[in-house]
């Protein structure tokens, strides 16, 4: 089941949407539950991490525009997917500061809104499937991928950072590799793997990701790791722009 919501003022632009979610349920037998909001206040107010798998947005809404509601939405929630359904396409080099995974472009096709949904389902299964498990004071923690900023390794010891905490596990980066290489997470040197969807900047061999709102953390991009890691980065937003 794939939780989406979406906030759109106008009625029309819903039912195409519906409809066209509808027809791809049919022919693939992917199933779903969309929640619609014509306010992106109303959208925010109590929203938490997790809500949902997939956010559509228009730009141009009532009381607050979608790149304003997106950057709110991404304050409370990193990882969720985000896709803009909007004939203000100027704006979708904006999207690239809200991670956005796509734009769709009024009016919408269905040829067209079939394919770029068939790759949001691929983000989104690749987001939900694999978790790593920590353990600490007798306890088991499983901690998501989509929300690790990068994992470092400290003399056998293996400690992964996410915006809220750092957790450690004995371990080698050859098994974190293992565990999440493919799915987003590239390494930058001999003692980091990072989570592409994080890196907010290059700027020669500091790399910038985002731990939060207002805080971001630099990391150094070893020379012989440099050409590969750039690579994997520009593929990644390839992908998911």
């Amino acid at each position: 089941m794939v939780r989406i919501a979406l906030i759109e003022d106008e009625s029309d632009a819903m039912n195409t949407v519906k409809e066209y979610l509808g027809k791809y349920s049919e022919e693939t037998g992917v199933e779903y539950h969309m929640l619609w909001y014509t306010d992106p206040r109303e959208f925010l107010n109590g929203y938490v991490a997790n809500s949902f798998d997939l956010v559509f947005m228009d730009i141009k809404l009532p009381g607050m525009n979608g790149m304003k509601a997106a950057e709110k939405l991404r304050e409370i929630d990193p990882s969720v997917v985000l896709v803009f359904i909007t004939n203000m396409a100027q704006f979708a080099i904006k999207g690239y500061e809200v991670d956005a995974t796509d734009f769709m472009v009024k009016p919408l096709s269905y040829h067209d809104f079939s394919l770029k949904f068939e790759r949001v389902l691929k983000k989104i299964k690749n987001n939900r499937d694999v978790t790593i498990a920590v353990t600490g004071k007798g306890t088991v923690k499983y901690i998501p991928a989509k929300e690790i900023v990068y994992v470092e390794v400290i003399k056998h010891q293996l400690y992964y950072h996410t915006k809220d905490d750092v957790y450690e596990v004995r371990g080698t980066m050859k098994k974190a590799e293992e565990d999440l290489g493919g799915i987003g997470f590239a390494r930058c040197n001999n003692y980091c793997l990072v989570n592409l969807r994080y890196v907010t900047g290059v700027v020669g061999f500091d790399l910038t990701v985002s731990l939060g709102e207002n805080s971001r953390e630099t990391i150094v991009i070893s020379h012989p790791r440099k050409r590969e890691f750039v690579k994997a980065l520009n593929e990644y937003l390839g992908e998911n722009m």
